[in-house]
């Protein structure tokens, strides 16, 4: 199959390494997906952020459902995501029409995520209870991983979701503490460090998954920290990725360097020395990249 070395868009113009080649996506599969999304209405994390692996993905008919809509009130300057004041209605259907999509494509593993809305009471999670609810009444083998926002560390609504016992929850690290300030203003480091460690704690069978990217400036030194708070949290799965500046926009975080494939050959290593249980790390390496196969690693070990 051929292969393409356009630029990303968001990329500055720059050319990008040549690791970032991907084969061209087949447009029928391409067409065939965004077809079924807009037919039931549907946002995916590939498309509000960009992801660069979302032809790929979608010719193997993987998506990460995105709920909640497709306004995020927390502004963070690494995510294409819109931001601003989202609806106060949340779509009561969502949870249906994604079920009905899983059921249609006939998934076997399913991805979901969110915009963030502290703007809700229960900041959203009634939503993915319900939608991880439908899915189960339409595909009841499907597995199914949620990739959650904070929730503002409300340890009721943490238990509310763990209760339907979703077969992976995840939450994003995304960076070294230091950068949050700047680039994460409305997020907490040591906040996301505490809902992964209640995660774990609460439900120690349950696979709990995080991931960050690389690329901000970030150090050796501040890499290490890093790993050591996320292993202290008990996670099994990390998945590390190269920050991709994803809108020209003069806003967003520009990228300090291109890590190169040995160098996340070396962090994944070490992660694993770390005591990770199963660690995916690559340039183009995101939260959902390879989530099944994930999920059955640990299965099978």
């Amino acid at each position: 199959m051929p292969s393409s070395h356009t630029n990303l868009e968001g990329s500055d113009d720059k050319i990008l390494p040549p690791w970032f080649c991907q084969p061209i996506p087949v447009p029928s599969a391409v067409d065939s997906m965004r077809s079924l999304l807009e037919e039931f209405n549907i946002n995916t994390v590939c498309q509000s952020a960009r992801c660069p692996n979302s032809g790929q993905c979608w010719l193997r008919k993987a998506a990460a459902f995105m709920i909640l809509g497709d306004v995020c009130t927390r502004s963070c300057r690494f995510c294409a995501v819109p931001s601003g004041q989202a609806p106060s209605v949340v779509d009561p259907y969502e949870p249906q029409h994604i079920a009905e999509a899983v059921n249609r494509l006939d998934l076997n593993y399913v991805v979901m995520t969110s915009v963030t809305r502290d703007d809700l009471p229960d900041c959203g999670v009634g939503q993915f209870i319900q939608t991880i609810q439908a899915i189960r009444q339409w595909h009841s083998k499907a597995k199914i991983e949620v990739l959650i926002p904070d929730f503002q560390g409300d340890a009721d609504l943490l238990d509310s979701l763990l209760r339907v016992k979703p077969d992976v929850i995840g939450h994003n690290i995304e960076m070294p503490g230091r950068f949050f300030p700047d680039l994460r203003p409305q997020g907490d480091y040591r906040r996301s460090v505490d809902v992964l460690t209640y995660l774990k704690k609460n439900r120690s069978r349950m696979i709990v998954k995080t991931g960050f990217m690389v690329g901000f400036g970030e150090t050796d030194e501040e890499i290490e920290r890093l790993l050591d708070d996320l292993i202290q949290t008990g996670c099994d799965i990390l998945t590390i990725g190269q920050y991709l500046k994803p809108v020209k926009n003069e806003s967003m975080a520009q990228v300090q360097r291109y890590v190169t494939p040995a160098e996340f050959d070396q962090l994944r290593l070490l992660a694993l020395n770390k005591g990770f249980r199963h660690v995916v790390s690559g340039p183009l390496v995101r939260s959902s990249f390879l989530a099944e196969e994930s999920f059955n690693a640990l299965k099978i070990h």
